[in-house]
């Protein structure tokens, strides 16, 4: 279970949060750190990403990947304050490296993966919960926002 995990994070949010917007930069000649303070939103969200892997491996029983999906419903952790944290935690990432380079197609980037990841989550990601974990969904939902703020 442990190597389905790491691998999911490699695959999953590595590709998203690392491997395209260095691509980008690199991709980008005169790239070059513009604003030092965008690594913040960039760690903070990086160490957040790997707190929810962390609690999905360890209260779900599971990993992050869609082919092994925790058997629990998580809500410890960040999952105690948003539905969704490692989301936040992967566009955090994103404007973090958007911030640092000021790079347009970084900005671009981030805004579609947050509306791909908003779209996600109402139209797959919950139905499956509500079906998967009933009640416990349900009560979860409504004691807990899906973003940060109701």
């Amino acid at each position: 279970m442990l190597i389905r995990a790491l691998l999911a994070v490699l695959a999953l949010p590595g590709v998203v949060a690392f491997a395209v917007p260095i691509t980008l930069i690199m991709a980008n000649s005169t790239s070059q750190v513009s604003q030092p303070l965008g690594f913040l939103p960039l760690i903070s969200g990086t160490c957040a990403l790997l707190w929810c892997v962390r609690d999905f491996y360890v209260a779900g029983m599971g990993t992050l990947a869609p082919w092994a999906p925790p058997t629990h419903l998580v809500v410890v952790g960040l999952y105690r304050y948003t539905r969704n944290p490692m989301y936040i935690a992967v566009t955090a990432i994103l404007l973090g490296w958007a911030l640092s380079f000021a790079l347009t197609a970084l900005y671009v980037y981030a805004v579609i993966v947050a509306l791909a990841f908003h779209l996600r989550v109402v139209l797959v990601e919950e139905p499956w919960l509500a079906i998967t974990h009933g009640a416990a969904w349900d009560e979860y939902a409504n004691r807990v926002p899906r973003w940060l703020l109701r």
